[in-house]
């Protein structure tokens, strides 16, 4: 199973916001999701960004990979991409 970190778009048309989830990579982009792990509004001025820091670094260490989008979230946040992978 394939667990990546992605945004999941709500709102209505032209008023986008996103949650960060963790999902499996199969699942459709606004489907069933393993946990919300954070929000990201960029409709507004200045942008609001809440990601919960722990909970992205506890899965990046057991192997889920942020999107492109996410890891600029991630570096503007200055939460460090590089993690030690946990060994069971």
């Amino acid at each position: 199973m394939a667990v990546i970190i992605r945004l999941s778009r709500l709102g209505t048309k032209g008023k986008p916001h996103h949650k960060i989830v963790v999902i499996e990579q199969h699942r459709p982009r606004d489907g069933r999701f393993i946990e919300e792990i954070g929000y990201y509004n960029a409709s507004i001025k200045p942008t609001l960004i809440d990601v919960k820091a722990d909970r992205a670094l506890y899965w990046m260490s057991v192997g889920a990979k942020p999107t492109g989008t996410v890891k600029r979230i991630f570096k503007n946040k200055k939460i460090p991409l590089n993690v030690k992978k946990e060994t069971k």
